[in-house]
């Protein structure tokens, strides 16, 4: 089979004729329909210090994945030749303490397919039953490929009361424009949304933005306070990661308010603990990946029912061979989502 493969430890991957590999007795084989880059196969394309300390290459690159059971080991309970499905990127331990108290997502043995172990940019990928999850046949499979980090927004938006709330998003990544569509299709609102580049702002317009702000040229701050009699907003998610971000979400806030950080710095962050978080009471959350597996049922239910609409956020679809290409969009910044059809 083809695969997008990382094969040594420097920047790029290659196109590989690679064995199609077998199907865990307690899993599935599956055949690849349509895969989503992530931030993560840019951070291990590129090979900057984070993949160098964590990607052992040879292995086969992807997380984001949607497509059809074709073969099934014996030991699976639940998969059947033709499902259609997609999947989870952390394969837990299910024997730790974190497992076993339903807080799955922060296990200490996670594994990340595509990083630690061969992902899905393959035309098949051998997953285990318990990292599968079966699509609605009306989501189609370029939309069911994304849903992974669509997960980390519904994590991240929906960890605390939104509905009928004011919010405001930091950093419109595709992560953030998953978080403004989720908040949206809620019943969240006023939205605000900020980033640096006029492409994202104009996506963040077309997911349910209400206002935008183009920083550093633009002040989020003042327009918050303009909008809200001077309160702030209920609810802040900060998905860039950058360090003035992170110090103006607290500012941002409301006293009483919610601030769920999921945007990963890159060096230390100073904060005023005693004006900006403890002295207005908030509610600061640290969001990883995806609760397992309520988030997913929830995720599938929103799309499912038609109120949550992330095509505007799939900005290029690339035939797989050009995954390159793809990557340089990552690069750009001129992107939201890019896709590759298997």
């Amino acid at each position: 089979m083809k695969a997008i493969v990382k094969t040594t430890g420097a920047a790029g991957a290659d196109l590989r004729e690679v064995p199609v590999p077998t199907p865990p007795r307690d899993g599935a084989l599956v055949r690849v329909k349509s895969v989503s880059i992530c931030g993560t196969d840019f951070h291990v394309y590129n090979w900057d210090a984070w993949a160098a300390g964590r990607v052992r290459p040879p292995v086969v690159m992807g997380h984001e994945w949607a497509g059809e059971v074709v073969e099934v080991g014996p030991e699976a309970q639940s998969l059947k030749v033709g499902d259609y499905v997609s999947g989870e990127s952390h394969r837990v331990c299910g024997h730790c303490l974190q497992c076993r108290t339903g807080q799955g997502h922060v296990c200490r043995n996670t594994q990340i397919f595509g990083v630690d172990t061969n992902g899905c940019f393959a035309e098949y990928f051998a997953v285990p039953e318990a990292s599968v999850l079966k699509n609605d046949a009306r989501v189609r499979p370029e939309i069911a490929c994304m849903q992974d980090p669509l997960g980390n927004a519904v994590h991240a938006a929906l960890a605390g009361e939104i509905i009928g709330q004011s919010v405001a998003v930091l950093g419109c990544g595709p992560i953030g424009l998953f978080a403004i569509a989720v908040a949206r299709a809620v019943g969240a609102g006023p939205i605000w949304a900020s980033d640096t580049t006029d492409y994202r702002l104009n996506l963040a317009c077309k997911v349910g933005a209400d206002h935008i702000a183009r920083v550093p040229d633009e002040n989020i701050e003042t327009q918050v306070a303009n909008g809200t009699d001077g309160q702030g907003v209920d609810v802040v998610l900060e998905m860039s990661g950058a360090v003035p971000a992170i110090q103006q979400a607290l500012r941002l806030a409301r006293p009483g308010g919610r601030v769920s950080l999921m945007g990963i710095p890159s060096q230390a962050v100073s904060l005023d603990i005693a004006e900006d978080l403890i002295f207005k009471g908030l509610t600061v959350q640290g969001i990883v990946g995806r609760r397992l597996y309520d988030t997913w049922y929830t995720m599938k239910s929103l799309l499912a029912s038609g109120r949550l609409d992330v095509s505007p956020i799939l900005t290029h679809r690339l035939p797989f061979e050009e995954f390159a290409a793809g990557m340089e969009l990552m690069r750009s910044g001129q992107c939201g989502k890019v896709v590759l059809t298997v």
